[in-house]
């Protein structure tokens, strides 16, 4: 096989794949209600709110609490979805990258995929318990955690793209690793 050529995808990935669209297409969808002028980002807006009363704001804000529960225990599966997703992904990108460096940086991406994740349930943990009677600490913690799901997964996309990228430009350096 080039070096160029990457292996076909497999059945399995794909599988995957759609199931991960899937998940987020509903949380998508199960955002729409949550839309509000206190919560203009829905659920996200939730996410990042500091302390008890801007979540008390923006769970008043809500028709229900019926859409946010949906969205949070809807959200626990698909953080380990994704996860697995993206780590699989990763795995494929390296299936056809050979070098320690790319194996590093592999493990790494890795790592910050597992992390977000992990961050994703702790966060939603939080949320869950916070929708009753918000705290100061139950808000912060699930800001907190946000922010490392959030910048787990945008450094981890970044990592994949420059993984990706040392590629596609490497030609017959790849020895070189």
């Amino acid at each position: 096989m080039p070096p160029t050529t990457r292996p076909p995808m497999p059945r399995r990935l794909k599988g995957m794949i759609g199931l991960t669209i899937t998940l987020l297409t509903a949380l998508v969808l199960i955002n729409i209600p949550l839309t509000t002028p206190a919560s203009p980002q829905g659920i996200v807006s939730l996410q990042l709110a500091a302390n008890a009363e801007q979540s008390q704001t923006i769970i008043d804000s809500w028709d229900s609490l019926f859409w946010p529960h949906v969205s949070l225990i809807l959200d626990i599966p698909f953080a380990l979805v994704y996860a697995l997703t993206l780590v699989a992904v990763t795995r494929y990108l390296l299936s056809y990258r050979p070098g320690v460096r790319a194996r590093q940086t592999g493990r790494l991406i890795q790592t910050l995929f597992i992390v977000a994740g992990l961050a994703d349930w702790a966060e939603n943990a939080c949320l869950l318990n916070n929708l009753e009677q918000p705290t100061d600490t139950l808000s912060l913690m699930a800001t907190g955690f946000a922010f490392i799901k959030f910048t787990g997964l945008l450094v981890g996309f970044a990592g994949l793209v420059v993984l990706r990228s040392a590629h596609r430009y490497s030609g017959s350096s790849a020895s070189n690793e």
